[in-house]
């Protein structure tokens, strides 16, 4: 019933999603807001974990906030976010359905090991993807589209034979390394 009434009054002051996320963006919650908290969440968790300057939390967030309140008077920090988070979203979508597919035919122990090796692999693919096709984008370093499509062959080519090599050297470790026991 609650529900209802909230969704009803929504609508009673001719609001919908569309027009809150429009006033939102209109308020700087986009721009300002939600790059503010997710430096400041990176910063801090990267402080706590790493124990740089100890155990002392009040110290780790001030430095946070910090860092994030200067962060965002960045134009080129928030432009990189406004052109980075889209195709990071489809990225994201991309490696959910192939969870999700591959999850109703394969499953089990069996499948564990391969599983995430697999999409490990696709998600670092994806992130390379994601990283280069919003540096396509992103002008503000003086890489736009022409230096990407230079170069974006050669860098593809190299990927791919840093994978082969990463690829050989690992299986080659996996297999026979240790000698057999003497009896």
């Amino acid at each position: 019933m609650g529900d209802v009434n909230l969704i009803t009054g929504f609508y009673a002051w001719g609001s919908d999603i569309s027009t809150i996320l429009t006033d939102w963006e209109y308020m700087g919650v986009f721009e300002y807001v939600l790059p503010f908290l997710l430096i400041f969440a990176v910063v801090f968790g990267i402080l706590h974990k790493s124990q740089i300057i100890g155990e002392h939390r009040g110290i780790n967030m001030v430095i946070a906030l910090a860092i994030a309140m200067l962060a965002i008077t960045s134009l080129p920090l928030r432009e990189f976010f406004r052109v980075l988070f889209p195709y990071a979203g489809v990225g994201l979508a991309i490696l959910l359905v192939g969870l999700i597919l591959t999850g109703l035919f394969f499953g089990g122990k069996e499948a564990d090991r391969w599983w995430k090796i697999t999409f490990f692999s696709i998600g670092m693919f994806i992130a390379v993807i994601v990283v280069l096709s919003a540096l396509s984008s992103y002008t503000a370093w003086g890489l736009g589209n022409w230096w990407w499509q230079e170069y974006l062959n050669s860098i593809i080519v190299g990927a791919v034979v840093i994978g082969l090599i990463l690829l050989v050297v690992l299986a080659g470790t996996k297999g026979g390394s240790t000698p057999a026991p003497h009896h």
